[in-house]
């Protein structure tokens, strides 16, 4: 039996998230020389996220591809996509997903000031930013609201965040799949920290 090195921890990393380990980066080549335990964690917490009972593969992989366009990072982008697709995921639905991103970013931007300024002219003011992909979304009204919540959890706005939890739970949405979904985007993100 051979022990696994913290090589091999980094690159099943990579390879979880469908990249190759062409994308050994400065920062997880730093932590391939010094901290094993961390690369096992962030590689068991990928695993287990991108695992979790309450999504599918397809949805999965789709939430990753929401970090990657919300993160810019092209290269774990590319690789969500091609996942997705190799489970099912349509041209339309990628597209969806890019665009939802880009309007969770309008969205936060806006309400986290709404939030923090909170004065009743701001407020009540319509926001006056269209929001007709929202709809009748392709990936369906459920999902597009998951991926809008994950997406606000990122950009930290409180107001979207709840409105979208709310939404949820209206169209019946279990808050484990709730819960789980915003775990894979937080460790997704944590993972774009070391690209």
């Amino acid at each position: 039996m051979f022990a696994t090195t913290n090589q091999d921890t980094a690159i099943q990393l990579l390879q979880a998230v469908g990249l190759t380990d062409a994308a050994l980066s400065k920062h997880l080549n730093a932590l391939v020389a010094t901290d094993a335990r961390y690369l096992k964690d962030l590689k068991i917490n990928v695993s287990n996220a991108l695992d979790a009972g309450t999504l599918n593969k397809k949805e999965a992989y789709l939430i990753g591809l929401a970090v990657a366009v919300n993160e810019k990072q092209s290269t774990l982008q590319a690789a969500f996509e091609k996942l997705a697709q190799e489970q099912g995921a349509t041209e339309k639905e990628i597209a969806e997903v890019i665009s939802c991103t880009s309007l969770m970013n309008a969205n936060n931007v806006f309400y986290r000031f709404r939030h923090f300024v909170n004065k009743e002219y701001y407020t009540n003011t319509p926001a006056g930013i269209r929001m007709s992909i929202m709809a009748n979304p392709v990936i369906g009204k459920e999902f597009f609201e998951l991926l809008s919540l994950v997406v606000s959890a990122l950009n930290g706005c409180e107001m979207c965040v709840t409105s979208h939890e709310e939404a949820l739970l209206k169209h019946g949405t279990e808050q484990q799949r709730i819960l789980e979904a915003v775990r894979l985007g937080a460790v997704l993100r944590s993972l774009v920290v070391l690209l």
